[in-house]
C-alpha cells in the first residue's frame, strides 16, 4: 500500500459540535422515529375503523416526524459529527378508542417539546449558538404540534365515538386552521 491512500489516512475533519450535544441529537433522532413509528400505527388505527381523512392526518404526521430526524441527521453531518442512530422501541399498535390515540399522540408531543428545549438548555450552557439556531426551529414547530394535537384530542372527546364523522368532515374541508395552518388560496 502507498502513503497517502484511504488505508492509513486518519481523519482529522474538524467538528462544530461537542460530543454530548452529539450524542443528544443522536437520541432525538431516534425519539423523531419512534414518534414517526407512533403515528403510523395510530394512522392505521384509524384505517382499520374507516376513517380515511384521520388515517391521511397521521400519516402526514408520521411523515413530518421522519423528516424532523432526517434535519437532525443532516444537521450532526454538517457539523462533522457521527451520526448514531439508537434502537427505536417498538410504538403501541392497539387502541380502545380514537380519544386513546389522539391522547397518546398529544402525550408525545408534549414529551418532545420536553427533550427539544432540553437540547436548547444545552445547546445554550455550551455557547454553541449555531446548534441554538437550528434547535429553535423545533421549539417553534412543537408550538403548532401541541396545538394542533391539542384541538383535535378536543374536537374527539366532543365528538365522541359515535361522531367521529363531524371530525373528519372538519379535517376534510380545511375548518380546522390550527390543524394544518391557513388555508390555500387557490
Amino acid at each position: 500500500m502507498m502513503a497517502g491512500t484511504p488505508e492509513n489516512q486518519e481523519t482529522s475533519t474538524m467538528s462544530m459540535i461537542s460530543e454530548e450535544l452529539n450524542a443528544r441529537m443522536n437520541e432525538q433522532i431516534g425519539h423523531e422515529f419512534g414518534a414517526s413509528l407512533q403515528y403510523v400505527n395510530i394512522a392505521a388505527y384509524f384505517d382499520d375503523v374507516g376513517l380515511p381523512v384521520l388515517t391521511q392526518h397521521f400519516f402526514k404526521q408520521a411523515d413530518e416526524e421522519r423528516e424532523h430526524a432526517m434535519k437532525f441527521v443532516r444537521y450532526i453531518l454538517d457539523a462533522g459529527g457521527k451520526v448514531a442512530i439508537p434502537a427505536v422501541p417498538a410504538p403501541r399498535n392497539q387502541f380502545a378508542s380514537a380519544e386513546e390515540a389522539v391522547s397518546l399522540a398529544l402525550e408525545w408531543e408534549y414529551t418532545v417539546t420536553k427533550q427539544i428545549n432540553s437540547l436548547l438548555e444545552r445547546a445554550t450552557s455550551e455557547r454553541d449558538y449555531v446548534a441554538h439556531d437550528f434547535l429553535e426551529w423545533f421549539a417553534r414547530e412543537q408550538l403548532e404540534e401541541v396545538s394542533s394535537m391539542d384541538t383535535l384530542l378536543k374536537m374527539v372527546r366532543r365528538s365522541g365515538e359515535a361522531g367521529l364523522m363531524l371530525v373528519e368532515n372538519a379535517l376534510a374541508s380545511g375548518r380546522v386552521l390550527s390543524l394544518g395552518g391557513p388555508p390555500d388560496d387557490h
